[in-house]
């Protein structure tokens, strides 16, 4: 059993020293041992879904829970935006992050995949064991009655009432959740709930709302329950991810933050990479891959091996 430590030696860059060492200390940390996996935009990224606060990303600003619900004008100008941006969404394909982290799970390293990405692609690449922290938006609900339904029949009933909408979507800018920078929305129809005519949302965390108190204890359990916290693709800018790896700190779990770029947690982290994902994350599902071979084939030559002659007993 792993024997936790509490005093996690201090952050540092990848880049700080470029040596084989450095890059096997973080492989060695984590390829032995079960860990929480948190995921933020940076794993998305390689599928075309832009993020928010990487190198070079534009300063946006998203939507908020309050003024979504503020009226019905707020509401269209949220749906027909998202409207021209879901085929881009919608048709994203899971890359080398999701589907090395899906192997990871299933050579038995993830316990629990905790996202803060509303997209819907780890699944897709085949995890099982997924925490989505904000939603996905894949799934709409009503404030009102509280149903949920699928937002691809929205996405149709919207094709119904908006014929021939925004022939020149493709030229807009899409944004991290799924839909485009678009100024004027006047005229777009929106949908009202089938069941009772409520307001329909898409069944993710707005800024400004609260993920629900079981989804986030459900988090600190598997965290706590780890031997380390492998946090990919996130900046940690908000509490939302970043109280995660505060608690692991405090409870002296290793931290590792792989990230293009500074992120909130570095002075946390027991060892950071700054850098892309997906070469991180495919080099050491293939460590854990090649641990567990070589794992399995000592158990079966023990196995194969003929038995040791047992002493004849000397019992009266």
């Amino acid at each position: 059993m792993y024997q936790m430590t509490r005093h996690p030696c201090p952050g540092r860059q990848w880049g700080d020293a470029r040596t084989l060492e450095d890059v096997q200390a973080v492989l060695d940390l984590l390829s032995p041992r079960r860990f929480t996996v948190l995921t933020g935009a940076g794993v998305s990224t390689d599928s075309g879904i832009p993020d928010y606060r990487g190198p070079g990303a534009p300063v946006r600003t998203p939507m908020t829970y309050q003024e979504f619900l503020s009226g019905p004008l707020a509401r269209q100008r949220y749906w027909a935006r998202s409207y021209l941006g879901w085929s881009r969404m919608g048709h994203a394909r899971p890359n080398a992050s999701h589907h090395a982290i899906a192997r990871l799970e299933a050579a038995g390293s993830v316990p629990l995949l905790v996202t803060q990405n509303v997209d819907g692609l780890h699944e897709r690449a085949g995890n099982l064991s997924v925490c989505a922290l904000h939603g996905r938006i894949a799934d709409v609900i009503c404030l009102d009655c509280r149903r949920t339904t699928s937002r691809a029949a929205l996405q149709e009933r919207m094709d119904a009432l908006n014929p021939g909408y925004g022939g020149h979507s493709q030229d807009l800018v899409a944004r991290p959740d799924g839909d485009v920078e678009l100024e004027d929305t006047e005229g777009f129809a929106v949908p009202a709930c089938e069941t009772c005519g409520g307001v329909l949302k898409p069944d993710v965390v707005f800024f400004g709302e609260n993920v629900p108190k079981p989804r986030v204890q459900r988090c600190f359990d598997a965290v706590e329950s780890s031997e380390a916290l492998l946090v990919a693709g996130s900046s940690l800018a908000v509490l939302s991810g970043l109280r995660f790896v505060r608690r692991a700190h405090k409870m002296g779990i290793p931290v590792v933050i792989v990230n293009r770029g500074a992120t909130r947690g570095d002075e946390l982290a027991t060892h950071k990479v700054d850098g892309g994902c997906a070469e991180f994350l495919a080099t050491l599902s293939s460590v854990v891959a090649g641990a567990d071979a070589a794992g399995t084939a000592q158990d079966t030559s023990r196995r194969t091996e003929s038995p040791m002659p047992r002493a004849a007993s000397t019992s009266p």
